[in-house]
């Protein structure tokens, strides 16, 4: 893997105490620092902001099934074409127990036995929210409302939207796959080579911190 960043990731050693603990916890809880946030890191205000943001809205978002609010989530990331957000997602996807095989087949989601009719509903409002202009109808909500109730359905509206910002603002940075899924997270600069810089240990899911 070789894909730089357009800004670069801050590295352990230029950074201060709060910021190389949060680096620690990253890898403790994920196998490796996300790349996304190295990145913020170098704005420090944003990045704590966005990692308390994420972990309040994981939190927060227990009304959709797992599975629907994820691969709406995983679409979103896919239809934007942030390589980053597929392969964390898929890996998030794995530690929660989801079948990650059938990923292979989500572009025939409409039709795959594979998917549920209320993942197929969620999965065809993030293509319809996410699209440019949008393509979202009073018909595609009512039906979302009378599947998931009027909080389920602010929640998958909200993820989806969150999704839109992570994985637009991923992929104008130049931020690409970074091999969570394949167990490969090997890209940050200092991982290779400086193992005091982190703690390393299983990747176990913490929040939503895409």
């Amino acid at each position: 893997m070789t894909q730089k960043t357009r800004i670069e990731p801050l590295h352990p050693k230029r950074a201060g105490l709060l910021t190389r603990t949060m680096y620690r916890v990253a890898k403790r809880r994920y196998g490796q620092v996300p790349e996304p946030f190295a990145v913020s890191a170098q704005h420090r205000k944003l990045m704590i902001a966005g990692a308390v943001h994420e972990i309040l809205v994981d939190r927060a978002s227990k009304t959709l099934p797992i599975s629907v609010r994820e691969l709406a989530v995983l679409w979103t990331a896919r239809a934007i074409g942030c390589s980053w957000c597929v392969d964390f997602g898929s890996m998030l996807q794995r530690l929660d127990g989801l079948d990650v095989e059938r990923l292979k087949d989500i572009e025939n989601y409409a039709t795959s036995t594979l998917f549920s009719d209320d993942e197929r509903a969620a999965i065809a409002y993030a293509d319809a929210m996410t699209t440019d202009p949008q393509t979202v109808t009073d018909g595609q909500v009512a039906d979302l409302r009378a599947r998931f109730g009027d909080a389920g359905l602010f929640e998958l509206t909200y993820q989806i939207g969150l999704e839109n910002m992570r994985a637009r603002v991923n992929s104008a940075l130049g931020i690409t796959e970074q091999g969570f899924n394949s167990g490969a997270a090997c890209r940050i600069p200092w991982a290779s080579g400086d193992r005091n810089n982190g703690i390393a240990g299983e990747p176990v899911r913490f929040g939503d911190t895409r």
